[in-house]
């Protein structure tokens, strides 16, 4: 660690050492300046006053060598701030190319820069400028490109806050609404139970009633029958005839007590699937939902992701990378490389759209032509005329605009076609090699939203 100059000070000349002495009492000084002192005074340090030995004061060896080396400092700074050099004090008249460095002409002759180029300081100086500049300004463009990123990551913070607090809403109000299907669906299902027992239970209490009518009837015959047992011979036979038939008028349907006890096996059979299987039909399900992190500030999406529509006011969403910052587009969330795929986009009263698909690298922070050669596959309602962006676009005949365009994908065969979905009639098909994963590809300008269809489900049961 370097001393502090006023500890490589002499306190009696109060400048650096020259040739230092150290005293027995520790203290050091000059030695031309101690030999001045005690000339003029008594034998004694000029700090302490304390006694000094009769024997010449012995040299400071280590604090010489750090006041010469602060000395040579000086003097080297001293020619610097000249113009010259540190070394042979001679003027700095050459820029070595090779060290970067100004030098004077005993350097370029030493072993040091023997061989390196050279050239005089006023050239060096104007290169040196120039190239300063232009690191001046790379660096400025640089802090400028710095300062917009810490400003986006800013933003993305604040946005995430945002996003998680905007999609526990919106799962916490479709899961109410799933719940509030199945608090509906168990009210019809227990209502059910609870007719149906009052059904069961008012069938029994009518049969009980009617046995119970039975049960006396009976009675009242055995009671006659006794008592004609009592009777005289020719009593009975006179009323034989009507004590049979009053034994036939019984109600043959008493006997049946079939069918009586609830159906439970009806309200529990298969109950978790047979609730699933009809509420399903008051969800929706789409093969393609919107990635919101790719949308355009000024697009809106539906909360479900399934529709667009374009607003003149555009939201307060971060620059993102994946984003799309020029034009209105956006992409779905899930990428296909393989395999067949088809979804069904309902246009309506749109009346300026591109429906199709995008290529994973294709560019979102530029204005380029939807079609092939950048990345796009698509077709687009503009101006009333339908048009597949090829290159060039071709103008397509229809006699009426679809109200509903099926995208198809062949990824393995390399096609993208479209379909008026109303009759399923074709309305344009590209063919290409794909390399890349593919993204189904929606933009519009147009306040009338473009809505992707639910598909209708098929349940299949597997049988082992």
């Amino acid at each position: 660690m370097s001393l502090p100059e006023e500890d490589l000070t002499c306190p009696v000349c109060c400048d650096i050492f020259r040739d230092p002495v150290l005293l027995s009492c520790s203290h050091s000084f000059c030695r031309s300046c101690l030999k001045k002192c005690w000339d003029t005074r008594t034998r004694e340090c000029p700090v302490c006053r304390r006694k000094a030995s009769k024997c010449p004061p012995v040299s400071n060896l280590a604090l010489r060598n750090v006041c010469e080396a602060l000395q040579q400092v000086r003097r080297q700074n001293s020619l610097e701030e000249q113009g010259r050099c540190s070394l042979h004090g001679e003027k700095l008249k050459l820029f070595c190319l090779a060290d970067e460095q100004p030098i004077c002409v005993v350097c370029q002759a030493s072993k040091l820069h023997k061989n390196h180029n050279c050239s005089p300081v006023e050239e060096a100086l104007l290169d040196c400028k120039d190239k300063l500049e232009f690191t001046l300004k790379s660096l400025e463009s640089k802090l400028e490109y710095l300062k917009r990123k810490h400003q986006t990551s800013a933003d993305m913070l604040a946005y995430i806050k945002y996003q998680t607090l905007a999609t526990q809403k919106k799962i916490k109000n479709q899961f109410e609404q799933l719940h509030q299907a199945l608090c509906d669906e168990e009210s019809v299902r227990r209502e059910a139970v609870k007719k149906e027992e009052e059904e069961k239970t008012a069938s029994i209490k009518k049969k009980m009633n009617g046995l119970s009518a039975e049960m006396l009837s009976v009675a009242e015959t055995i009671s006659a029958i006794k008592t004609q047992l009592k009777e005289d011979d020719m009593i009975i036979l006179k009323n034989f005839k009507a004590t049979q038939e009053r034994d036939k008028d019984m109600e043959d349907d008493l006997d049946d007590m079939s069918g009586l006890l609830l159906d439970a096996a009806k309200h529990l059979s298969n109950l978790k699937y047979s609730v699933w299987e009809k509420i399903q039909d008051n969800i929706d399900y789409t093969s393609v939902t919107l990635d919101p992190n790719t949308a355009h500030p000024c697009l809106v999406l539906s909360e479900d992701l399934t529709s667009l529509h374009y607003s003149q006011q555009p939201s307060c969403c971060p620059d993102n990378p994946e984003r799309f910052h020029v034009s209105a587009e956006v992409v779905g969330m899930t990428s296909r490389s393989s395999g067949s795929h088809h979804w069904v986009v309902e246009t309506g009263s749109n009346q300026d759209w591109l429906l199709g698909v995008a290529s994973l690298s294709a560019p979102r922070n530029a204005e380029v032509a939807a079609r092939p050669e950048n990345g796009f596959w698509t077709l687009c309602f503009r101006d009333g005329e339908l048009r597949a962006m090829s290159s060039p676009p071709t103008l397509l005949t229809v006699t009426t605009k679809p109200k509903q365009v099926k995208v198809q994908l062949d990824y393995s065969k390399g096609t993208v076609s479209f379909f008026d979905h109303e009759d399923n009639s074709l309305l344009y098909a590209f063919t290409q090699t794909f390399t890349e994963p593919l993204l189904p590809y929606f933009y519009t300008q147009s306040s009338h939203p473009l809505r992707i269809m639910p598909e209708k489900l098929l349940i299949t049961v597997l049988r082992q």
